[in-house]
């Protein structure tokens, strides 16, 4: 198989991804009004489940080691308020699109943490695109005196500040072997384990349709990044991540049939501004290579 031939499997599993991703955040909205953890458990306990029969399945002999539990501990805890900060938006941001443009937001902080944390100094123009990126952000939330009406897009992007640092101690894990199905079967099972005694002395009642619905949701979330891996198996990520963007296309889709959304003027300067910056670190880094 040629290395083109990869790409083209690697550019479709993406865009899989991005399609299941988009799906689930529609599936979360449309489970109701239920608390934001209890809808974080359901979409996290089918996740583990999938990958405990992954992990069995494939007979991996590798495990994490003591020195690799504080990495997995923060991986798993700024993932769980990547979730839960998503999760909000999604419920009460106007627009699911608006929502899944702000968790976007999560590989210009991964720029950040790398710095931060790994020493990664980013080039200029890197650091110019990850101002580009927070100042269209700006045109999503909208920022108000009313902060009933911003508070919803500010946990918006917290969900992708905690999936930037997420994706940051991922690398991390990577780089001491630890097998990706052990990262997200730990992952899974911390921020059930989590949201668990919120969900025990605040349960909401669901009806058939609400679990229904929230089972979908983790199916969905199993298949995005299930199709994620792939994609990244196939091909670097500077060769197809400005592809994921295509998640917020999917959403628009799908919030505007199902919900009948239409995201504001300012919302699509936003669009413009992050896909641009994104895309203006896509070809740098391919250009750098």
């Amino acid at each position: 198989m040629t290395a083109l031939d990869k790409k083209q499997k690697a550019i479709i599993y993406i865009i899989c991804s991005a399609f299941c991703f988009a799906l689930m955040n529609c599936f979360v909205r449309l489970s109701g009004d239920l608390p934001t953890p209890q809808k974080s458990f359901f979409r996290n306990f089918i996740a583990f489940l999938i990958a405990l029969f992954v992990l069995l399945k494939s007979g991996e002999k590798t495990k994490p080691k003591i020195g690799d539990i504080p990495y997995l501990l923060v991986r798993s805890t700024a993932g769980t308020i990547g979730i839960l900060g998503n999760f909000y938006a999604v419920d009460n941001m106007a627009s699911i699109s608006d929502a899944s443009m702000l968790n976007k937001m999560a590989p210009f902080f991964t720029i950040i943490f790398s710095f931060l944390i790994l020493k990664e100094k980013p080039r200029l123009f890197q650091a110019l695109c990850v101002v580009a990126a927070f100042v269209g952000s700006l045109f999503i939330i909208k920022p108000s005196l009313d902060f009933s009406r911003s508070f919803p897009a500010l946990m918006g992007l917290c969900g992708g500040i905690g999936a930037g640092l997420a994706y940051t101690f991922v690398r991390i894990l990577s780089g001491r072997g630890v097998p990706g199905c052990w990262i997200v079967l730990f992952f899974s099972a911390f921020s059930c384990l989590a949201v668990l005694p919120i969900l025990i002395f605040d349960y909401t009642q669901m009806t058939a349709k609400q679990i229904a619905t929230l089972l979908m949701a983790g199916v969905a979330a199993a298949g995005g990044q299930f199709s994620i891996t792939a994609a990244y198996s196939n091909a670097p990520a500077k060769e197809i991540s400005i592809f994921d963007y295509s998640q917020i296309i999917f959403a628009a889709i799908l919030g505007f049939f199902i919900f009948g959304q239409m995201p504001d003027i300012y919302s699509f300067i936003g669009y413009i501004i992050v896909c641009g910056a994104s895309a203006a670190m896509f070809f740098y880094n391919k250009n750098q290579k």
